[in-house]
């Protein structure tokens, strides 16, 4: 794709087409600021660079009948979301909707040049399938902080060898179109916004909890992500005073305490002094543990795991009802791996939030599991390279 709208009219245009689907011009006249005469030259211009297609007669609405137009069904987007353990590739059109999905494990500290060769290999396994001949755009999440404007990680904890590679530069060459990175929790809130459990709100929190913990922050509809690309790095704000080391260097991070990683480090801790037979029997089993067998153990009843479920729900909890009480937000998304504990899981989190945050924040705060699961990430690298090409260039 090399067309590019050339206008912030054409730009809203694509943007009603890709997220309410083919449209007649009438119907997208009612949703725009623009004179029917005004409407009909901008959608003409869309339609002379092919982003655009005829779609047939409009449903009548009395006189004359309007004609639809849709996003050129030939567009196809790649959306990759890199987690610390799993990859997950996607082929979507233009309106984002899924045509071809891969998962993988894989362990993002093998550094960038390994994960990539992976990345693009899943990729020409999609266009081999026949779901797109080439790539108009790459969305890629990965798990640190980005400096959003030069898609660069930049010190991210998780993940040796990655500060500073030029990841946007080095995939455009290699799929030869453009590519847009972001922080992968970024991309789950834009995910759960475009066709998840946020499509109707505008001011939001998505919080991810899996190797690592992370937020995505939504604001007045768009992603804040900070003057350098690193708001919403929760899992280093201080749960517990003089904790565990941390990753990052600093003791008593709330990932220190609960996440995936630490999760499965305390459940193998119990299982080994026999605080746990169920566990101790999963770990005799695999020779490790992890969430997926907390969660397993405390659906069987076990008193301990369902103990390491809530007091990292209660931490969770903790960090998030500051967020609350300081952001206001009409809706908290709770993602990521460790989502598998569950209600167990949820009902830490908000029994700690409505505890501790003032009833006006609280009062009508939803705090729900996303909807998408493993999808959410690979729809919003989806949506930010659609946002980025359509707009104005």
């Amino acid at each position: 794709m090399t067309a590019r709208p050339a206008n912030a009219h054409q730009a809203r245009l694509l943007q009603l087409l890709r997220d309410g689907g083919p449209n007649s011009r009438a119907q997208l006249g009612d949703q725009v600021d623009l004179s029917r005469s005004k409407l009909a030259v901008e959608v003409d211009r869309l339609l002379e660079t092919g982003l655009v297609v005829a779609d047939g007669l409009a449903a009548s609405r009395g006189g004359r009948r309007s004609h639809n137009v849709r996003l050129n069904p030939e567009l196809r987007f790649l959306g990759v979301d890199i987690g610390a353990t799993s990859v997950d590739v996607a082929v979507t059109n233009a309106e984002l909707e899924i045509l071809g999905h891969i998962n993988q494990p894989l362990d993002v500290r093998e550094g960038p040049v390994a994960v990539f060769e992976q990345v693009l290999s899943m990729a020409a396994k999609l266009r081999a399938s026949g779901l797109a001949e080439g790539f108009d755009g790459a969305g890629i999440g990965v798990p640190g902080p980005v400096r959003f404007p030069e898609g660069v990680p930049v010190a991210p904890p998780i993940m040796p060898g990655w500060d500073g590679f030029p990841v946007r530069e080095a995939l455009s060459q290699e799929l030869g179109c453009p590519v847009m990175v972001d922080n992968d929790v970024n991309l789950m809130a834009l995910g759960e916004q475009h066709a998840g459990v946020a499509r109707t709100q505008h001011d939001f929190l998505v919080v991810k909890i899996g190797t690592g913990i992370g937020c995505g922050i939504v604001v007045g509809g768009e992603v804040y992500r900070g003057t350098t690309g690193s708001a919403g790095d929760i899992g280093h704000i201080q749960a517990v005073p003089d904790g565990r080391q941390c990753a990052c260097g600093n003791r008593g991070c709330l990932e220190a305490h609960f996440s995936g990683a630490a999760l499965a480090r305390d459940a193998t801790e119990a299982a080994q002094q026999g605080r746990s037979a169920e566990l101790a029997n999963r770990l005799a089993a695999s020779g490790g543990l992890s969430a997926a067998d907390v969660a397993a153990a405390a659906a069987a009843g076990d008193t301990t795991a369902l103990d390491l479920i809530r007091e990292g729900g209660r931490s969770t909890g903790q960090v998030i009802a500051g967020l609350v009480s300081f952001f206001n937000p009409g809706l908290v998304v709770i993602g990521g791996g460790v989502t598998g504990l569950g209600h167990n899981l949820l009902a830490a989190i908000r029994t700690q939030v409505y505890r501790q945050s003032l009833p006006l924040a609280t009062g009508n705060l939803p705090i729900v599991l996303g909807e998408l699961g493993p999808t959410a990430g690979v729809i919003g690298a989806a949506r930010l390279i659609s946002d980025h090409l359509f707009s104005p260039a």
